[in-house]
């Protein structure tokens, strides 16, 4: 069977606060289509196609090729990268009989690569280098440790810091402000949740709600009855005299010149804290 066939277009929720998604419908918002749409607009199936193709066959390869030599770290933490193994167990401990927490595959649902942020490093139990990492799952805040040979690191030099109280959003570089801007947050009851996360993903929405570029998170909301999870997004927006408000179903808002910043100060990995004041 083709690819064309197998990776049918997946849906996600428009974060709207008037209209509650219709099933089916995933909670982030927008069109995530496949990982080889990510910002390109490709209009041919068959260029999808050829590329998810290629992609797969230097997937397949990368592993071999980087376990021939010792598994390179990052200079520092936090640090973010592609898994290279097809898939790898993220286990409680760096211990290779520890209890699983997930399994992870290098492509995930919507065929984009998997990225994880490690947040530092040890020695196992077998004498090699294990990764601890920020797991995008539920519960949120839930860590695990993998071997350094499945993925590649690179350290992350900005950081975004959402401050759900002031309703404002950060991005630094080390300690220098790069950019600071007003945001909206969950409503009562579907607040914006506290904590540690990193982007997982960027694009540009179809839904002119979503405004001028958007990134999913590896944060979820409280919303657990919605279908796909309720991933909480940073999107732009349609309507920016709601900003400084608490009127989502738990994204961050922000205008669409602080989505355009983001885009290109905020790349897949780059870590994300979610506080209350």
């Amino acid at each position: 069977m083709g690819l064309q066939q197998i990776a049918p277009h997946r849906r996600f929720y428009t974060d709207r606060s008037e209209n509650v998604p219709a099933p089916g419908v995933s909670a982030f918002g927008g069109d995530f289509r496949s990982s080889f749409y990510i910002e390109t607009r490709m209009s041919s199936p068959g260029l999808t196609a050829r590329l998810a193709c290629a992609l797969f066959v230097l997937a397949t390869l990368a592993p071999a090729a980087w376990s021939a030599t010792s598994p390179a770290l990052p200079a520092s933490y936090p640090a973010a990268g592609e898994l290279v193994a097809m898939q790898t167990a993220a286990r409680v401990a760096p211990d290779p009989g520890a209890r699983v927490v997930r399994l992870l595959h290098q492509f995930r649902s919507d065929y984009r690569l998997q990225v994880l942020l490690a947040l530092g490093q040890a020695t196992g139990v077998d004498g090699k280098t294990w990764f601890k990492v920020s797991l995008p799952m539920r519960p949120n805040g839930t860590l695990g440790w993998i071997p350094a040979g499945t993925v590649a690191l690179r350290p992350m030099r900005n950081r975004i810091v959402v401050h759900r109280g002031l309703r404002t959003i950060e991005l630094f570089r080390g300690n220098r402000r790069l950019l600071h801007a007003k945001v909206a947050v969950g409503a009562p009851g579907r607040e914006t949740p506290l904590g540690e996360f990193y982007v997982t993903a960027r694009f540009v929405p179809d839904d002119p709600f979503l405004g001028v570029f958007a990134v999913e998170t590896s944060a979820y909301s409280r919303l657990t009855e919605w279908p796909g999870g309720g991933k909480v997004g940073i999107h732009g927006t349609s309507k920016p005299w709601l900003l400084g408000q608490a009127v989502s179903h738990g994204c961050v808002r922000v205008s669409n010149t602080t989505a355009l910043a983001l885009k290109r100060l905020a790349p897949v990995g780059t870590p994300i804290s979610i506080v209350a004041r």
